[in-house]
């Protein structure tokens, strides 16, 4: 039996809308029902981020660090800093070196905050835009290298594609049908929240990390 032989299928935003409008029993016939369907995806962008760590969002970024240097602005679609290293180009050879991530309280107490060294701890401001704070600050020029989670790109275009990783689409599916059912078909919602949790609930479980971990236990006295 032939097969297709491909493996790109993926969904347009005009795609979503349509079928999940489709789980609400209902078609979108008005501008109003599309401009409602396309805000609400956005909401439901913004809302996993709250929920779990998606790894399509992770990213490497870094920043060029001045002598003096203690307080960074990040871009503005970061929405937190996993972990992060100061490559020290000293002696003609760039070294990575681990950095502590410490927290409001520990960089509040800080006594001089204007000591220059090498950077050994930073603190993320997780405000509007967010900042990163060093201690000590930069005795010369380092780069911050971090790993961070961005925000999911907006809907946009209704020919656009979403900016998900293909296997949640089933999921974002199902979660702007519910999101949708509670405007415009309540009698549904119920039934269409568990199917978007069970969704997402497999989803974010196979979205992990599968790299080898190996626990030693402590058997000293």
């Amino acid at each position: 039996m032939a097969t297709s032989g491909t493996t790109d299928y993926n969904m347009s935003i005009g795609d979503l809308v349509e079928e999940a409008f489709a789980r609400c029993g209902m078609r979108a016939t008005t501008g109003y029902q599309l401009t409602s369907a396309r805000r609400s995806l956005n909401l439901l962008f913004l809302d996993w981020s709250n929920r779990v760590l998606n790894l399509w969002t992770v990213e490497q970024a870094t920043y060029a660090l001045t002598q003096g240097v203690n307080e960074i602005t990040l871009p503005l679609d970061t929405v937190n800093v996993l972990e992060a290293v100061i490559r020290d180009p000293s002696q003609g050879v760039s070294t990575d070196i681990y950095i502590e991530r410490i927290g409001r309280e520990e960089w509040l107490n800080t006594p001089d905050k204007t000591t220059q060294a090498r950077p050994s701890q930073f603190y993320v401001q997780r405000a509007n835009p967010p900042k990163a704070f060093f201690y000590p600050a930069a005795d010369q020029a380092y780069t911050f290298v971090y790993y961070r989670i961005r925000r999911i790109q907006d809907a946009g275009a209704y020919t656009n594609d979403a900016d998900v990783n293909f296997r949640f689409l089933p999921c974002l599916a199902s979660g702007l049908a519910y999101q949708l059912s509670l405007k415009f078909a309540p009698d549904r919602a119920q039934v269409l929240k568990a199917i978007y949790e069970e969704d997402f609930t497999r989803a974010a479980t196979e979205d992990r990390d599968t790299a080898s971990v190996q626990f030693v236990p402590d058997v000293g006295y």
